[in-house]
């Protein structure tokens, strides 16, 4: 029957876990790094770091299976998009990858849809420029660090930057290249037109694969650091968010996922292709093979309650310790304690700027309403509640392209609270639901690799083998009812506050 590997180089930690030819997880394993923020607006990685949690992630996890590394049959990746790891001819990491929660671009952006044009941009890549994109982090490099951008000679995302490691080879697939803004996603491969518009040479890119494909097989080196046998098959993986849907078996038309980690997505597999056309939505192509999938985005979701936990919340982390809990525990038990609406104290989530519905780089966390009788619980419950009004920001115009949404299904670890996965059914006026994908998108990685070994014939068949419900939450009427007034007022704070965003902005600068 044979184990696969799925691993997830995430923005704060690379997972990896093993799974049977059932799709049960026999095995994991966890190392963090650190995130750096050397400017306001920047955040950067050392992709030396992915490769050392990929080492002992995976390490841990086939530990953890009691099994041999030899039973490896096969490997999927998934990780955060639209990173930049830049190569020289020696493959040389020349500099700190810039990542997906970057802000340094907005300029580019501007250059970008004036090179090309706004209506261009979105027949060809079916996404705005946006300052998380790949491509503009590409320009930035070439206009702000010449000496860097001279050396170029391949530009790797982060999980495909742990391929090579892994297998030597320079590759991605379709699913997280739909993320750089130099792929064509109607027709699946990149694009000429955007790569010759940007003057960004073609052989930077990496070849890219379907998300099951076999793109490589593990080297002798990397098989001895990893501890696994050399040879054997790593396909394509995909994007978080595509590997992610996959882990929760969002394979089908209809079918919705909201994850709320750092980022928050709400996510919806489409049959054809279509977009947004303002934009504010992103297109991408799934790790379904001739599939695709429509998704909006919070940047700081779950990244929210982090802030809060790590600045404001030294006693619940104490207590907790004590305790042996999560912090979060305490945090959401607090924030249960509170009414509805918070009192009237609302959140807006721009911690990172926002994507979805404002791709605004400028935008800023904002606390609205605060009076002497608001507490901690206050502004933790506010917290969740204005996380859940922008990811209904998001689905609302995902339902304009996917409009037959029934059920919703959650994940992410924002989605452990039931609390909050309360909310977003009382705020999304859906049935919440939750599958037995607790690994996220290493799980996904892990089927993809089962597919691309030839365990299972398609994604779908291994999705539904192996994804099952475990949970649902129904919307309480009387609570989305107060929460469709405190979502009007939500939507009214980010155009009242635009204008002072951009002044916040230059002072800044």
């Amino acid at each position: 029957m044979g184990f696969f590997l799925g691993i997830d180089i995430g923005t704060s930690a690379t997972k990896a876990i093993v799974i049977d030819g059932d799709g049960r997880v026999v095995g994991s394993g966890t190392v963090e790094y650190p995130l750096y923020t050397p400017r306001p607006n920047w955040a950067e990685q050392d992709p030396e770091d992915w490769w050392k949690g990929t080492v002992g992630s995976t390490r841990r996890a086939i530990e953890s299976a009691g099994i041999s590394g030899d039973d490896i049959s096969g490997i999927g990746f998934s990780g955060q998009m639209h990173g930049a790891v830049l190569l020289d001819s020696a493959d040389r990491v020349l500099r700190p990858a810039i990542l997906w929660c970057d802000q340094r671009t907005a300029q580019e952006c501007d250059e970008i849809t004036e090179t090309v044009g706004a209506r261009r941009l979105l027949e060809l890549t079916y996404n705005k420029a946006l300052a998380g994109f790949t491509a503009p982090k590409i320009l930035w490099v070439r206009k702000n660090e010449p000496e860097i951008y001279e050396k170029v000679r391949k530009v790797l995302l982060p999980k495909d930057y742990i391929r090579f490691r892994m297998t030597g080879e320079y590759a991605t697939e379709v699913s997280d290249a739909s993320g750089t803004l130099l792929f064509d996603v109607k027709n699946r491969t990149w694009s000429n037109e955007m790569l010759d518009e940007l003057e960004i040479p073609r052989e930077f890119m990496p070849d890219c694969y379907e998300s099951p494909v076999v793109s490589g097989q593990v080297s002798t080196e990397a098989a001895s650091e990893l501890g696994i046998k050399p040879g054997i098959p790593v396909v394509g993986g995909g994007g978080d968010n595509a590997a992610g849907a996959v882990g929760n078996g969002i394979v089908h038309s209809g079918l919705t996922w909201v994850t709320v980690g750092t980022s928050g997505v709400v996510f919806a597999h489409m049959d054809e292709v279509d977009l947004d056309e303002e934009g504010r939505l992103h297109t991408f192509c799934h790790a379904v093979p001739g599939k695709w999938h429509v998704m909006g985005v919070t940047l700081a979701a779950g990244g929210s309650l982090q802030w809060f936990r790590n600045n404001l919340c030294e006693s619940e982390r104490s207590v907790a310790g004590l305790m042996g809990k999560d912090a979060y525990e305490l945090i959401t038990a607090e924030a249960a304690t509170v009414e509805i609406l918070s009192e009237g104290l609302f959140f807006l989530p721009y911690l990172s700027g926002e994507r979805t519905p404002y791709p605004d780089p400028n935008a800023r966390g904002v606390f609205f309403g605060l009076s002497l009788r608001h507490t901690k619980a206050h502004m933790a419950r506010a917290i969740l509640e204005g996380v859940a009004y922008s990811l209904s920001d998001c689905l609302d115009l995902v339902r304009t392209l996917v409009p037959d949404v029934s059920e919703i299904r959650a994940s992410g670890g924002g989605a452990r609270s039931d609390l909050w996965r309360q909310i977003l059914a009382d705020v999304f006026k859906t049935r919440m639901t939750t599958t037995n994908a607790t690994e996220g998108p290493a799980f996904g990685a892990a089927l993809l690799a089962a597919v691309g070994v030839g365990h299972f014939s398609s994604v779908e068949e291994a999705c539904d083998h192996c994804v099952r419900i475990e949970s649902s939450l129904d919307p309480v009427e009387s609570n989305a009812a107060r929460y469709e007034k405190g979502k009007a007022l939500y939507r009214s704070l980010y155009p009242a506050l635009k204008d002072a965003f951009d002044r916040n902005a230059e002072l800044l600068s």
